[in-house]
């Protein structure tokens, strides 16, 4: 546990493997412990973080790798043969990120993204949340689930969300700013640019 015997607020995780990642997983779902998963793709210029929340947002297991999705051997997911081995500055900016989303956690500031990416080859820094799903493989998982449905203000509380959440609301569905100070609004691109006249 924590320090006097008090509760830990954050987990952060930087294993290199699924089984490691998996009885992290496992554990928190049991506990009710939010966890902040993060780590670098075998490409070695992608990398993302994942904040956990057992019940609000998708475990590892409700959204697994792919080869384990897919019921492939999870072995495969590191291949025989492929240096596995990070750039130095992706393995920085992943551990600059995740240190970044836990000062926000834990000091109360910013917006946590759910899931937050990293592509250098592409400057490309996908964020999304992922939604637990209903039929995962993690008893705990589901049982936090429906924690979440039946007292959704009980468990904002717990974990210490700011956001008000009416009864019938999805939780895990919020409005990402709901105060726009700046007045700026995002609109669809246009599917075709006319052309100036002559």
């Amino acid at each position: 546990g924590g320090l006097e015997n008090k509760r830990i607020d954050l987990v952060l995780s930087c294993v290199d493997n699924y089984a490691a990642r998996m009885t992290i997983n496992q554990v928190c779902n049991e506990v009710g412990q939010i966890w902040m998963e993060s780590g670098v793709s075998e490409n070695a210029v992608s990398g993302h973080i994942q904040t956990m929340m057992p019940g609000r947002y998708a475990c590892f297991e409700c959204a697994p790798p792919i080869v384990v999705a897919a019921g492939e051997d999870e072995g495969a997911i590191k291949r025989e043969g492929v240096c596995a081995a990070s750039l130095p500055t992706t393995m920085g900016i992943t551990a600059g990120l995740l240190a970044q989303a836990t000062l926000k956690h834990l000091l109360n500031f910013g917006t946590v993204s759910n899931f937050l990416g990293y592509d250098a080859l592409g400057d490309y820094f996908p964020s999304y949340s992922m939604a637990p799903n209903p039929e995962c493989g993690s008893r705990h998982c589901r049982k936090r689930q429906e924690e979440w449905k039946e007292r959704p203000q009980e468990m904002m509380a717990r974990y210490g969300i700011r956001e008000k959440v009416a009864e019938s609301e999805d939780p895990t569905c919020q409005e990402l700013h709901p105060d726009n100070e700046w007045g700026i609004e995002v609109e669809e691109p246009a599917s075709e640019v006319a052309a100036p006249e002559a």
